[in-house]
């Protein structure tokens, strides 16, 4: 078991636009974060699938990549919309969590791209190779807020 927390919050109306950052996001079973591009179904990677509502990422793991490469990224250049601290994300994939009220549940990794590349600067995608975060499914409708704890019950 862990407890981490949501440290930022992310979201981006359309799939080129940057990220703008949020206090906090509701979040709807079957859609995404309302706002966010794939909510709005025009996120560049988007198709009907439970692993595009939300993506979550470590706050590790660009503390790491800053002290490994040198390459120093906002939150909102990760291009994921919940950056967590003390949350073993990789962990999570195939398991249930909550963050706040809502349930998520863990569908897959989320491996950067040249898609994230073109968007920020090179040397992000090996910066971020298995740390790039997880995607996941929400279960229950609610708002995410930042600040709010992120853990997997012993429960679930």
């Amino acid at each position: 078991m862990f407890r981490g927390k949501v440290i930022s919050i992310h979201i981006a109306s359309s799939s080129n636009e940057p990220m703008q950052a949020v206090d906090e996001v509701h979040a709807v079973p079957g859609k995404g974060l309302e706002g966010d591009r794939y909510f709005n179904q025009t996120g560049t990677f988007w198709k009907p699938g439970p692993d595009y509502e939300v993506t979550l990422i470590e706050a590790e793991a660009f503390d790491g990549m800053r002290r490994e490469s040198g390459l120093d990224l906002s939150p909102s250049e990760g291009r994921r919309n919940i950056v967590t601290r003390d949350v073993p994300l990789n962990h999570l994939a195939g398991q249930e969590f909550h963050v706040g009220e809502v349930r998520l549940k863990g569908i897959r990794l989320c491996e950067p791209c040249s898609h994230l590349a073109k968007l920020t600067r090179p040397g992000i995608v090996g910066g971020l190779t298995h740390r790039g975060g997880l995607r996941a499914q929400i279960l229950t409708d609610g708002v995410i807020k930042i600040g709010d704890v992120v853990e997997k019950k012993t429960s679930e």
